[in-house]
């Protein structure tokens, strides 16, 4: 029996980059690599790189308020605040609690949660269950990441894949009407498989080397997975919101590499034309990947209000998961 239903809704989206610009030519001066090396792999043309001194707070903070401007709200409207991110200022405090204090936001909940590249999914996921529930009424969920600092500069398999940057949604509760006809979010599927930690992980930590590590990944067998357990998240995902693949407006992946989107896109029969594609001038952001690219497709006017949209991505852990929801 259909029912009046609250729902977790996003009524914002923004996103920061910084301003320093890293092109595949400039790395071609430090690395041995080169332009057409690198955009035949994974489509990249060039990262962004945070300044000295430029933290994951300060970016997710810029992230943040352009959120809350598109939503029409301010800080003091906030009570809920997860960052997903893997690069944060400081072991501890959260992230969270700084993006807080830096936009004056009142005394709430705030924590971030550590899924790598699939950070974001899996906070949103957890920001729903909050607001869905009616535990909070106006929630910031912010993917951002300083993902150069987790480089080694002499490894070109990896130090070419990632860039800097953070994305945030504002997500309030509306009532609807319990039907795939309503705005806001209609299913997850979050997966996770910890014996692949070997495939992408980071090297050090405060518990093993006392040390932030470096990235260490298996490409080959990293991008194996990553169609296939995408593919299976994404059905499973569309089966819990009752819509089909076909229904889809927009697909808005974790933007890791070029070829992996695609591939995910022919296996699970979405079109080309329904992909946002950032990864050519973003690179792989990590957590901040997906909403960047959601922000991308609502600013140059593709993705708009009602339109169904699929998130996806996979990160270190493995973790991987897939998100249905009409904005």
């Amino acid at each position: 029996m259909i029912k009046p239903t609250l729902r977790s809704v996003i009524t914002g989206v923004g996103g920061y980059l910084p301003e320093d610009i890293v092109t595949n030519a400039d790395l071609a001066k430090t690395v041995d690599t080169s332009d057409e090396w690198i955009f035949e792999r994974t489509g990249i043309r060039q990262r962004h790189k945070a300044a000295e001194g430029q933290y994951t707070s300060d970016l997710a903070t810029e992230a943040a308020l352009k959120a809350l401007a598109a939503a029409g709200r301010g800080p003091q409207h906030v009570d809920l605040i997860i960052v997903a991110t893997t690069t944060p200022d400081l072991t501890f405090p959260s992230v969270a609690t700084m993006v807080q204090a830096k936009i004056g936001a009142p005394v709430g909940i705030a924590f971030d949660v550590q899924a790598v590249c699939s950070g974001f999914v899996y906070a949103l996921s957890v920001a729903d269950g909050f607001v869905a529930r009616g535990l909070a009424k106006c929630a910031l969920v912010i993917g951002a990441e300083t993902m150069t600092r987790l480089m080694d500069w002499h490894d070109r398999g990896t130090c070419v894949l990632f860039g800097d940057g953070a994305g945030a949604v504002v997500l309030e509760g509306q009532m609807g009407q319990g039907t795939t006809a309503d705005r806001g979010m209609l299913g997850f599927s979050l997966r996770a498989d910890g014996t692949k930690r070997d495939l992408l992980y980071v090297d050090g930590g405060p518990s093993t080397t006392g040390t932030t590590g470096k990235l260490r990944m298996a490409g080959n067998q990293v991008f194996r997975h990553a169609v296939v357990n995408i593919s299976e998240a994404i059905e499973a995902s569309a089966a819990v919101a009752g819509v089909s693949i076909d229904q889809i407006d927009w697909f808005v992946p974790h933007q890791a590499n070029q070829r992996i989107l695609e591939g995910v896109a022919r296996r699970v029969g979405l079109d080309e034309h329904k992909v946002i594609s950032t990864v050519s001038i973003h690179a792989n952001t990590s957590a901040a990947s997906i909403p960047l690219a959601l922000a991308h497709g609502i600013d140059d006017g593709r993705i708009k209000p009602g339109h169904m949209v699929l998130l996806e991505a996979m990160g270190g852990g493995l973790t991987w998961g897939a998100c249905v929801l009409r904005l």
